[in-house]
């Protein structure tokens, strides 16, 4: 769906779009996006019910906050090719994590201060009221690895229209005495007791690995313009390591929890926080997502006390008129060993359409087939007790004679979906499955987290369900076709 503010600047430029229509750049920006927006739209693979720009590239998710009744995501953005380039930020927002809709562009690369790329960052109102964007900024003609700042951007009431904060650069590396951090980037803000954090990534040698940090910043002035250098939260163990990207810090009961992008699977570290030394110490450890695909995740308070979060997903093909897709909505918890554990969010059974049952399934060894409904948005929902058998597996089949199937299978030690393998034990699964198209994300007891491009099946696809080694009985199996979010 073409949001209105594409349609109005196709047939009459500048029209509706208040501040927005007198910025050239961000004019130039949407204009691109306008011109593809039909053809990227118009693809089948394309999800319906995923946070994606109109057309063109996305990457990570930035900035999401919750103001005025609006959810409202960011996220990395390159209005002129599907293919990536230098950054804005695209703009969405929501009344209830459900129904979107795209608004204006809203930062851009301000090349007459001499910046090329604004990277990610993190939304929040600052202590006077007002709505604050941090991101990091690369100057022109500077090499992106070992040199960059952190800027702001103040923005309306409704989050909109945003200008660039007068006194940029808000942090430069000068903080860090004669400490050199390479890298250093994504700024992202948490509270604690009355006071204000800053945590950024990097890295403390070039990125030839074992010394990636996160080093944490505490504001100084109610404006959140003044920063003081604390030090760093955080050595990440692994010597394989080459950075830190993307940074989350933040409280889930009295436990804290780190997400780290280490140029890799996504991972996460529980432990504890002393806000006096400003230090972090880890306890377990573990990946938020088993898939490489899913990267750079970004998360939000909500006001009961919830954290959800969103990733990129990447691994398209170019040429398409778009190229990546945000994750769907998690919710966070910890279970009482430490463990990270995520849940689409609750709000998404509102996409559901009519559901389709299944009687249970006892299957010894052998498997069945059944006739799934003529869409491929849909989410499916079983829970598998094993009994005897020693593991299961579910293939979805395309019609289509030379299409390989999307498999999602068990082993008693290790689940695996779609050639991803993760571990796990145990003799009672509840699955979560849900396809848009060209991307599938795989919940397993809300411990196991698979995120994966698939081949797009067409409408007249099949399941078999599958025990290996003994009898396995599938009951609550469970299907419905998903409604576009736009």
């Amino acid at each position: 769906m073409i949001p209105r503010w594409l349609a109005v600047i196709v047939l009459v430029p500048f029209v509706s779009l208040g501040e927005s229509s007198t910025n050239p750049a961000i004019v130039r920006a949407m204009s691109a996006v306008a011109a593809v927006a039909p053809r990227a739209q118009a693809d089948p693979a394309r999800p319906i019910y995923h946070v994606t720009a109109p057309a063109q590239w996305i990457n990570d998710p930035n900035g999401p906050i919750f103001h005025k009744g609006y959810y409202h995501l960011f996220y990395q953005h390159y209005p002129f090719s599907d293919a990536g380039g230098p950054k804005y930020w695209g703009h969405v927002r929501s009344r209830d994590l459900v129904k979107w809709e795209h608004l204006p562009i809203a930062l851009w690369p301000s090349t007459e201060k001499g910046e090329s790329e604004i990277w990610s960052g993190c939304a929040t109102i600052n202590g006077n009221g007002q709505p604050m964007i941090f991101y990091t900024s690369i100057a022109q003609g500077k090499n992106a690895g070992d040199h960059a700042e952190q800027w702001a951007a103040l923005g309306d009431d409704d989050l909109i229209t945003w200008q660039k904060h007068p006194a940029n650069p808000i942090l430069t590396e000068q903080l860090h005495g004669g400490v050199k951090v390479n890298d250093w980037r994504d700024p992202f803000i948490f509270h604690h007791e009355g006071r204000t954090f800053m945590v950024l990534g990097g890295n403390l040698n070039a990125g030839k690995g074992g010394e990636a940090v996160v080093n944490i910043y505490e504001a100084e002035n109610a404006a959140l313009t003044q920063w003081k250098y604390r030090g760093i939260l955080f050595h990440h163990p692994d010597k394989e390591a080459a950075s830190a990207e993307c940074p989350n810090f933040f409280q889930i009961g009295k436990q804290w929890v780190l997400f780290v992008s280490p140029y890799g699977k996504v991972q996460y570290f529980v432990g504890d926080f002393n806000a006096k030394t400003c230090r972090f110490e880890p306890k377990t450890r573990g990946e938020v997502d088993h898939a490489g695909t899913f990267y750079a995740p970004n998360t939000l308070l909500q006001s009961d006390g919830k954290r959800i979060v969103w990733g990129w997903i990447m691994g398209f093909p170019n040429g398409h008129g778009w190229n990546g897709c945000l994750s769907l909505p998690r919710v966070l918890s910890l279970s009482k060993e430490g463990k990270l554990l995520q849940k689409p969010a609750p709000q998404l059974t509102k996409l559901r359409g009519e559901r389709l049952s299944w009687k249970t399934r006892r299957l010894d060894n052998r498997s069945e087939t059944l006739t799934l409904p003529k869409t491929n948005t849909w989410e499916l929902s079983a829970e598998i007790d094993l009994n005897t058998a020693k593991g299961f597996r579910l293939n979805f089949k395309s019609a289509a004679k030379d299409s390989p199937p999307i498999t999602v299978s068990f082993d008693g030690s290790q689940f695996e979906a779609v050639g991803v393998k993760a571990p796990f034990t145990g003799k009672k699964l509840h699955l979560r499955i849900f396809l848009d198209h060209s991307v599938m994300e795989v919940f397993v007891n809300d411990e196991v987290c698979i995120t994966r491009i698939v081949p797009v099946m067409d409408a007249n696809a099949t399941l078999e369900v599958s025990a290996i080694g003994g009898e396995a009985q599938f009951k609550h199996l469970e299907m419905w076709p998903m409604k576009t979010i736009w």
